[in-house]
């Protein structure tokens, strides 16, 4: 008989193993010596060792799942307590029944990561969602679907939890974005309204202003091209391309009336340069009268000053502002003086500024009658100028009533 530490050979040529409850037949080798045979047995026990062995590093290394792990070691035990095989098959029976332990370690382990995962993923979801249903709610329509499509990226990017709260969450996120695009697609709905009833108004008004680009009433036209504009901002925004075009036209409408009247303006300026010239002439002479020494000469000769003021017709609009606010100082200084003078004087003065109230009131009267009918003729130079004249005499009757008021 041939044997070692863990088996023998018997002389019939039968392998035994020997193990913790005895021995246990293995197989024979008929084919060569017992030496042999026992070194076939062995060689398969050391190769149970070294599956052992690379299990064991597998599962230290968590090359495994938990659940991949045990299993290996169930299924490689069962082969080591069926082995035939000669050496210390319960030392690797140990060895992988040392393998449990750690095994249920990295379980807890990876369990209370999932744990740990499952709740970052919830707390993105709920982050998700709560974004997702303010969004809802909200009326940014340029970037709301925006966001929620990336949204939708970052819900997809998250794992999945616990099937009933996953549905749910999922429920109400997808509820926010149908939500949503209701209300937007409603708002854009109610916008393109708007806007095409925009561009029936702005259609009428284009028309309109293109109607009237010609006229040459410069006055109540620029008065209605302004109104116009008001109701053009009133309108609101027609569809996009339909607005830029019809704004094109209102707005070519508008140069060409503004382009013509001031060239007419420009015109009028040019031929009105003359007299201009002579109302410098005329304030040579009235701003000699100041200081005033003779208030009664001045007052004459500021009168026949201001007839021929009159009669000099318009000046530039340029410089109105300038000669009329030096004709008015040369006035105030006349008035100012004799002001001080009626107020000194005896009462039969009121009774001549009266009169010259009467007078300015009676020629005011015939200039309007004047104007009226210019009016009714469309001669529109004698309109102008009729009405030059008309604002210079009330501005003298003014004068007069006030002059007359202080001797009431």
């Amino acid at each position: 008989m041939t044997s070692n530490e863990w088996g023998r050979v018997a002389d019939d040529g039968t392998v035994y193993v020997t193990t913790a409850d005895g021995e246990r037949a293995v197989g024979s080798y008929p084919a060569g010596t017992s030496e042999e045979a026992l070194a076939f047995f062995t060689e398969r026990y050391e190769a149970l060792s070294f599956e052992v062995q690379l299990l064991e590093q597998r599962v230290n290394g968590s090359k495994l799942s938990p659940e991949e792990a045990t299993e290996s070691v169930k299924k490689l035990r069962e082969q080591v307590a069926e082995a035939n095989a000669v050496g210390d098959l319960a030392s690797l029976t140990a060895r992988l029944d040392a393998l449990l332990p750690v095994i249920a370690q990295q379980r807890s382990v990876r369990k209370a990561e999932r744990e740990q995962r499952s709740a970052a993923a919830r707390e993105g979801k709920e982050k998700v969602v709560a974004e997702a249903e303010k969004i809802a709610t909200g009326n940014d329509w340029r970037n709301g679907a925006n966001r929620l499509r990336e949204l939708l990226d970052e819900w997809k990017a998250l794992p999945r939890i616990d099937r009933p709260s996953d549905d749910a969450l999922w429920k109400r996120f997808s509820g926010a974005r149908t939500t949503y695009t209701r209300r937007r697609k409603a708002h854009f709905a109610e916008q393109d309204e708007k806007r095409d009833a925009a561009r029936v108004v702005k259609e009428r008004l284009v028309k309109e202003a293109e109607s009237i680009s010609s006229s040459t009433e410069w006055g109540p036209t620029a008065g209605r091209y302004r109104d116009l504009m008001r109701e053009w901002k009133a309108a609101g925004p027609a569809p996009r391309g339909v607005d830029d075009q019809l704004w094109a036209r209102f707005r070519g409408a508008q140069d060409e009336f503004f382009g013509a009247r001031d060239a007419a303006n420009a015109a009028l300026d040019e031929e009105f340069a003359a007299n201009a010239e002579v109302k410098e002439a005329i304030l040579v002479e009235a701003e000699a009268l100041v200081p005033v020494t003779d208030v009664e000469t001045a007052k004459r000769t500021f009168r026949d000053l201001a007839d021929r003021w009159d009669e000099a017709g318009k000046v530039p609009r340029a410089r109105i502002k300038e000669l009329e606010g030096r004709m008015r100082a040369v006035e105030e200084s006349i008035r100012k003086v004799e002001d001080e003078k009626w107020k000194a004087s005896d009462p039969e003065k009121s009774a001549r500024a009266s009169d010259m109230v009467l007078k300015l009131e009676a020629a005011i009267a015939d200039v309007r009658a004047d104007l009226e009918k210019a009016k009714a003729a469309g001669n529109d130079k004698k309109v102008r100028d009729l009405e030059d004249n008309l604002a210079s005499r009330e501005q003298f009757l003014e004068m007069a009533r006030r002059a007359s008021a202080d001797y009431s």
